[in-house]
């Protein structure tokens, strides 16, 4: 029987022309390379290689057999590559950061999804700004992360695919209420950093909102809203998970959040990870969270 290792030594030598070439292709020392194709001479009992100056060249029995072990070769690979993928879907891990919404609306979906299709595969999950759930992707700690931008500048050293687009609305006591119809009233948002995309919107608008009350929480947003304490901004995603009685959500149709899947390194990525993306992909297919929201 062939020896798949001495096979593929033969096809180094063939493919580069030099045993000396073939062992720094396959990382083994010359004299390794040499022992194999002797051996494989012996196995098939040809002369598979002959003399030339101070080279070499495949005879016509090597250059055959050659050929024939580029395709054994490449079944081979191809073989475990894909059964490492099937056991990989058996078992492994994939750890996902996400920020609040997405955890909450969509992110159950694809766990739900994920345990059915791959029930052996573990699934952690951390809630993370964008920003922290970028820190974490890149320092290895987590394989997903779902995030979100309102522009269109993501860091070139991740790959990162949109998932869709995330409709922002106005929240207060009255419906059809605008942004300008209401830049005198107290507003009800985030912390700096949460609102800091929210103020470059309204100053592209022609106004300043005066801020009256912070807070990061939906819930306090809208219980603050209910009670006639103010107006605020909330993601329809955000809205997906909580929604205040008495509030009305109005659309504003040119400010809205761009969410985004990020993985970082070259691609394929794992099996378990290939397998979580797959299912984040069509929790967004279910969910359709890009669509306006009904009136309440």
């Amino acid at each position: 029987m062939l020896d798949i290792l001495r096979l593929r030594v033969l096809a180094a030598i063939a493919a580069h022309g030099s045993v000396t070439k073939a062992a720094k292709q396959l990382n083994y020392s010359q004299p390794a390379v040499s022992h194999h194709l002797a051996r494989l001479e012996a196995e098939t009992g040809a002369k598979l290689v002959q003399r030339v100056g101070r080279g070499i060249r495949l005879t016509p029995e090597g250059e055959h057999l050659a050929r024939r072990a580029t395709e054994i070769l490449a079944r081979v690979d191809t073989a475990a590559a894909e059964l490492s993928a099937m056991v990989g879907l058996r078992s492994g891990r994939v750890r996902v950061a996400g920020f609040q919404s997405a955890l909450a609306v969509l992110v159950p979906h694809a766990a739900g999804t994920l345990r059915r299709e791959h029930p052996g595969i573990e699934l952690h999950l951390t809630e993370a700004h964008p920003r922290v759930a970028l820190e974490l992707l890149r320092a290895g700690d987590v394989d997903v992360a779902v995030v979100f931008r309102y522009d269109d500048a993501i860091p070139d050293d991740l790959r990162a695919t949109p998932l869709f687009e995330d409709p922002m609305y106005l929240l207060s006591l009255e419906p059809g209420q605008t942004l300008m119809g209401n830049r005198d009233s107290p507003w009800i948002e985030g912390c700096e950093n949460c609102r800091r995309d929210f103020l470059d919107f309204c100053a592209e608008a022609g106004f300043v909102p005066p801020i009256a009350y912070v807070s990061d929480d939906v819930i306090v947003q809208q219980a603050l809203v209910a009670a006639g304490m103010g107006v605020t901004t909330t993601p329809g995603l955000a809205l997906r998970t909580h929604r205040a009685p008495g509030i009305e959500a109005s659309l504003l149709g040119d400010f809205r959040r761009r969410v985004y899947l990020a993985t970082y390194g070259d691609p394929p990525d794992p099996p378990a990870t290939a397998a979580m993306i797959a299912a984040l992909r069509h929790a967004v297919e279910q969910v359709k969270p890009g669509e306006p929201l009904q009136p309440a």
